[in-house]
């Protein structure tokens, strides 16, 4: 398995709960295949563009392991989400 870092961008006019649910979500979608490391909530922060005319938005790190195969269906996941903005995932090296 390969250690992963995801960045995801979520819409800033989600409330807490919906935040906290969308990490979940998230998160139980990572460990079907895979395991969670850690998950840090960054906050809400200033974008530095507009994405679908919104200026900020909440941003959540994953730090995850997962097998290569996998990593598309969490892409799949991530588009249909409608709270989610933008994310990227990237291989960390050990």
């Amino acid at each position: 398995m390969n250690k992963y870092e995801s960045i995801v961008i979520i819409n800033p006019n989600c409330t807490d709960e919906a935040v906290k649910a969308l990490e979940s979500k998230i998160s139980g979608l990572i460990n079907e295949n895979g395991k969670v490391e850690s998950v840090e909530n960054l906050g809400k922060k200033r974008l530095a563009y507009e994405i679908r005319k919104n200026k900020e938005a909440f941003y959540m790190q994953f730090d995850f392991e997962a097998q290569p195969s996998w990593i598309s269906e969490i892409e799949r996941n991530y588009r249909i989400m409608d709270d989610v903005l933008k994310f990227i995932i990237v291989r960390k090296e050990d």
